[in-house]
Formats: C-alpha cells, sequence, structure tokens
C-alpha cells in the first residue's frame, strides 16, 4: 500500500489563454511500512541558521545564538512541509563525528556541503529535513560548553522550539528566518554527548521534541564523573568543557573556573552543581517532564559511558509510561552502525517513519529489547531486564568458596584498601588473578563450575556487613566469569570491532557528500577470565551521596550498592566469582586510604538477576562450593580505551 503526505500542487499559466497544471511536486511516498527515495539529494537545499537560545552562557550580555546547519528537499520550497531529524553535537570540530570522525565542511557562503554520518544522505531523499546544530560554545555557536549543563541542553530546546515558531532565528545577513518548511514534528539523535543532548533536551518536557534515539548517552554527569563518591577522573567538567571548546582558552575561562569549583573533587560528593546536570532528577531537566519516545543503544561493556546511564534512564522512562526501545551489545563504546549496521540503518528508518510521520508498520510490534549475549549473537526479549529473570543470590563462604548458603556465625574475610605501586590501589588483572590464593588487597570467592547455563539480564547488588579500622575506604566489588571462551573484546583496541578498507553505502551522495562507510567486524579474544560486572563505592557514601557518614572505626556497618549493569551468559562448567578489594587502579582516581576492612561473610552476598531455562535460578550454583580453586595466574586485563566519536 502506497501513502502520500499530500503537497500543495503548484499552478502555472499557459501561452494563449489556455491553462495547463505544473508537475506537481513529488510527494513522500510510503511502501511496505517505509518512506522511499523520491527526492534528489544533490538538489535538496543547503543552509544555515543561528536560533537564539535563552541563556547568555558567556556573560557577555547578549542571548546566545546556535548555528543550525540544514539540509532539507527543495520541495519544501513549494508547500512541502516535512519532519526533522537533529544531530546536536560539540564535535564539529574537534573529535569529528563517527567511526571515520567525519567533520562538517561549508562552502564560499558558509553554507554546509558536508554532513558528518550518514542521517542527511539516507533520510532527506525520504522526505526528512536533517538538522546538524552546533552546540552552545562549539564550532560556529555562539557562549560556552558547560559539560552537560544548563546551557547545552537550553540551547537544542531552542532549535526545536523555533521548528515550532517559538523562538527566533536569523540568516547571515540578519534577516529573521522563519521554519515554514516543516511540519515541527523533531527527532534527536546521536551517539555519546550527541545522545545526551537528546536525553537532556527531552528531559526539559519541550513540545515538538516527538523522540530522541540516544546511543551510548549520559543520562546524569554526576554518574559519568563518579560512582558512589568513588572518582572516574579528577577535572573531568572543566576539562571536557575546554576539548570542545576550539575558541581561543582565554574567552570561557571564568566558565571553566566555575565548573572546577562546581564539581567539588575533594570530597566526590553529589551537591547542587551536580543538580543542574542530572537529566533524571535535576533542577531544569526532569524524567518527569520526558514524553518523548526513545529508542536507546548502549554497549554494557562500555566503561566510558559506563551502562549505568542506561539502566538508571530505562527504569525511569518506564515508570513514566514512554514509548521505548533498546538494543544492548557487547561491545564497549561503539555506535550500532558499526555493529550490525544493515539492521540498524533498517531499524532507525521505520522508527522515524513510526514516530515522526505517523506510517503504520511493524517497529513498535517486534520485541522491545535486542540483546548481544555472544560475538555477533543477538536475541530478543519483551523487555530489558528480561522478565523471566529470577534473583540469584550469592554468599561468599569460608576459605574462598561461593554458593548459595550462608556462612557459619562469626566467618570473616579482610583485605586492605592498599596503594599499590602507584598509590592508587590495584588493577583489575591483579585483583582477578590466582583467586584460590589469599592477597592482603582483596577477597575472592569462586563457585564450584556451574551445573548449568544462565544469563546475567539486568543489575546485581552487592551488599556487605563491614567494619573498617580507618573513617572510609573505596570499595570494589567484581563478579566474575572464570572459563575459557571466546568473547567480544571490549578491552581491547577498537572496543570490540575491527575497521576494514571495504565500504558499504546507506544513501545518496553527491562529489562532497558520499554515503559510504568502512565496514567493520568484530574482535574477540580468547581468555580465561572475564570481569562481568563491576561496582565501586565509598564507603562513608553509603547511605548519602551528598551527606557523608564517616565509619566509627572498629563497628559494623551494613552496606548496599548497585554494580554496572549487564547482559551475560555463564556457561556450564565456568566458575563464578565474587572479588571484594579496595581502589581499583584502573577506574578509580583515588589513593587508596590503607583502611583495613573486615567483611562478615554471613551478612554479605551479591545477587545476580538470571535467566534459568525450564529450573530456578538457585541450581545454577552448588548450595555450598566445598573445593578451593587456584584460578588463572599472571592475568592481565587492558584499560578500556576513550572514545568519542
Amino acid at each position: 500500500m502506497t501513502v502520500a503526505v499530500l503537497t500543495s500542487a503548484a499552478l502555472a499559466g499557459a501561452g494563449g489563454g489556455a491553462t495547463a497544471f505544473a508537475k506537481p511536486p513529488p510527494k513522500i511516498v510510503v511502501k511496505h511500512g517505509v518512506t522511499q527515495p523520491v527526492f534528489s539529494y544533490k538538489d535538496a537545499i543547503r543552509e544555515h541558521v543561528y536560533v537564539e537560545s535563552s541563556v547568555d552562557s558567556d556573560g557577555d550580555g547578549k542571548k546566545d545564538r546556535v548555528n543550525v546547519d540544514i539540509i532539507r528537499p527543495k520541495e519544501t520550497e513549494s508547500g512541502l512541509k516535512v519532519p526533522v531529524i537533529m544531530d546536536e553535537s560539540p564535535y564539529y570540530d574537534n573529535a569529528g563525528r563517527g567511526n571515520e570522525s567525519e567533520r562538517k565542511t561549508y562552502d564560499a557562503n558558509g553554507n554546509p556541503l558536508k554532513f558528518p554520518l550518514f542521517f542527511d544522505n539516507y533520510f532527506v531523499p525520504r522526505g526528512y529535513a536533517y538538522l546538524a546544530a552546533d552546540m552552545i560554545g562549539t564550532t560556529k555557536s555562539d557562549g560556552c560548553p558547560v559539560s552537560g549543563g544548563p546551557s547545552d541542553v537550553l540551547g537544542g530546546k531552542a532549535v526545536v522550539d523555533w521548528l515550532n515558531g517559538r523562538a527566533k532565528a536569523f540568516r547571515p545577513d540578519g534577516s529573521e528566518a522563519k521554519a515554514t518548511w516543516t511540519t515541527g514534528r523533531t527527532g534527536m539523535i546521536g551517539k555519546s554527548y550527541d545522545g545526551t543532548l537528546a536525553n537532556g533536551v527531552a528531559a526539559t518536557g519541550v513540545q515538538g521534541l516527538e523522540t530522541i534515539v540516544p546511543i551510548s548517552a549520559i543520562s546524569g554527569w554526576y554518574d559519568y564523573s563518579r560512582m558512589n563518591g568513588v572518582k572516574y577522573t579528577d577535572d573531568e567538567q572543566p576539562w571536557l568543557a575546554d576539548y570542545v571548546d576550539t575558541d581561543p582558552p582565554a574567552k570561557c575561562a571564568a566558565v571553566r573556573a566555575a565548573l572546577d569549583q562546581g564539581e567539588d573533587d575533594a570530597t566526590g560528593n553529589y551537591n547542587d552543581y551536580w543538580k543542574t546536570t542530572d537529566y533524571r532528577s535535576g533542577t531544569i531537566t526532569d524524567l518527569s517532564k520526558v514524553h518523548a519516545s526513545v529508542f536507546a543503544y548502549h554497549g554494557v561493556n562500555d566503561l566510558n559511558v559506563k551502562d549505568n546511564h542506561f539502566a538508571l534512564w530505562w527504569e525511569g522512562l518506564k515508570k513514566q509510561g514512554v514509548e521505548r526501545k533498546v538494543w544492548l551489545s557487547q561491545r564497549g563504546h561503539v555506535d550500532p552502525f558499526d555493529i550490525r549496521r544493515d539492521d540498524w540503518v533498517n531499524t532507525l528508518h521505520q522508527w522515524f517513519d513510526h514516530e515522526l510521520l505517523n506510517v503504520r508498520n511493524r517497529v513498535m510490534k517486534a520485541p522491545s529489547a535486542d540483546i548481544e549475549v555472544g560475538p555477533d549473537q543477538w536475541i530478543t526479549q519483551a523487555d530489558w531486564p528480561s522478565p523471566d529473570a529470577q534473583a540469584l543470590t550469592l554468599r561468599p563462604g569460608p576459605n574462598g568458596t561461593l554458593g548459595t548458603q550462608q556462612a557459619p556465625e562469626g566467618a570473616t574475610a579482610t583485605f586492605t584498601d592498599a596503594p599499590g605501586a602507584a598509590g592508587a590501589g590495584y588493577p583489575e588483572g591483579t585483583m582477578v588473578s590466582d583467586p584460590g590464593t589469599a592477597q592482603p588487597y582483596r577477597a575472592a570467592f569462586v563457585s564450584d563450575p556451574l551445573p548449568q547455563t544462565g544469563r546475567l539480564s539486568g543489575t546485581p547488588d552487592a551488599t556487605l556487613r563491614v567494619k573498617l579500622d580507618k573513617p572510609t575506604a573505596n570499595l570494589t566489588a567484581l563478579l566474575v566469569d572464570y572459563g575459557d571462551d571466546t568473547r567480544v573484546d571490549y578491552l581491547g583496541a577498537g572496543s570490540g570491532i575491527k575497521t576494514l578498507t571495504t565500504e558499504d553505502c546507506h544513501g545518496e551522495s553527491t562529489a562532497d557528500d558520499d554515503a559510504c562507510y568502512k565496514q567493520t567486524q568484530v574482535t574477540t579474544v580468547k581468555s580465561a577470565v572475564n570481569v562481568v560486572a563491576r561496582g565501586w563505592l565509598d564507603a562513608q557514601n553509603a547511605t548519602s551521596l551528598s551527606k557523608p557518614s564517616p565509619f566509627v572505626p572498629g563497628r559494623y556497618y551494613d552496606v548496599k550498592w548497585t554494580t554496572l549493569s549487564q547482559e551475560y551468559v555463564f556457561k556450564k562448567g565456568h566458575r563464578v566469582a565474587l572479588v571484594l578489594a579496595g581502589t581499583d587502579a584502573d577506574y578509580n582516581q583515588e589513593k587508596a586510604t590503607g583502611a583495613k576492612a573486615t567483611v562478615d561473610l554471613r551478612g554479605s552476598s551479591i545477587t545476580v538477576p538470571v535467566v534459568a531455562t525450564g529450573r530456578h535460578a538457585g541450581s545454577l550454583v552448588a548450595p555450598k562450593s566445598l573445593t578451593p580453586w587456584q584460578g588463572p595466574s599472571g592475568v592481565t586485563l587492558p584499560v578500556q580505551e576513550r572514545r568519542f566519536s
């Protein structure tokens, strides 16, 4: 069946008093549930405008203007109205976008020639406008970047407002520009910071933003910088603002100084500054305001934008009743376009058609979650976490064992938040080596070989009954899989992908902007051990991220925190382990406290949501492991590279 969105037909007079109909412009055409490429990409209108925002981030007394580069079908000049797909980014003139780090290029009049990524090539011929907006403080926009803070988000909101007639925009000659060519229905998409801005703009509740596609996106900037009081890095906020700003450093030096003060590296606490950058429960942005539908993607092994950003956002969307869909892969900070390209483009096409053009197709009738459970091995399920997951509580026992029975009364284990070689704890490879050998810097507990295969789907919870001999310690909980296997190499170069020399194309091309991109393939590693889930806690933040409560030395406390979420298959014959330690030198930017931790084993556990086919989750692990096991020695685990594009 073909569906057309009507446009006004142009009438023209013919000579000799006769009247003739001019050829009507193409209409948006739908076949087989998707829009068809009936508009010329080569002849599309390419222009740029400056949208006036509501903020003055650089304090120059003028409202910041957002540079917006636009490409739209030429038929929008003769009455056709089209929806908008927008990628707002801070990276257009620094890191670039995509696996090939593409940047924009312009003609002599400043109009765009090349748009990074395939969105323009693919969707403009199908009846969409595509907008590449420079985040405030970056590329050609005014102002100063603030690492996810209010002005970053409100700049994108202003563009959506302009598209719906609620804000002003100006052409380079100073004349006012009106978006008469659009329906106002807008979808935002982007990876990393770009997808983060989509989350943030959606959390303002702006009308006209109908859907977002956040890829590996942040949902609260405190969680990008730290976890439960433990810092991932120092100076994250001012450093990132400086990285994306290619203007002279002095211009925004005062703004970056304010970011440095606001983030409060001295304590690692959550404060009013972080509240302004919180899209789930913030002062300006909040999940309760989200009405746009969400098609999210995340790598469960992304250690840049860690997957708790997705998990907490997804949970909040469910509570709000927001229409949603998700893909989860085993990769690191990698775009789904470079993992499962054809399926991604086809699904994204159906999604935007459904959400922005009200096309009747089956994209919402498919299961809401696509999950990669092994290298290029995908399954679908009705939701995430799996509705079939059961809580499996694993309990540490004496002599480094792990099972489902509680340890005897009085059984304990100890470790020290030790400084290691550089004063910053021990690397994860050291933590998981020789689990059967007692080490002063960690306590390891390992199960017997698993009698059957089970799949972790969701977020493990670590519970410790612990006392310290100092007021606090940095605590690490690692859920580990021991067993020879071929896994996605998410810690290696490329974070799980290898870029090939061959290309494929999605969309139409011009001499200045082609639709072709290098193909990729999964990279794997054969290993005997894998860290499945990670979680960190500054013990004094156990009850509050804002108001630390130092421990009374020698007194037991019950502390609980979630690890990062996961989708992971524990295979029959493998062993599952819980490793408890102090500062994680690979991912914590902290000095070890030197505190000795004593763990009451009877009051300690880790609860894992597990899918067990046809059997109770408890049958996946022996009730009580009896045999200490040495395990692999000399384990070395790379630290995942940090990717922006």
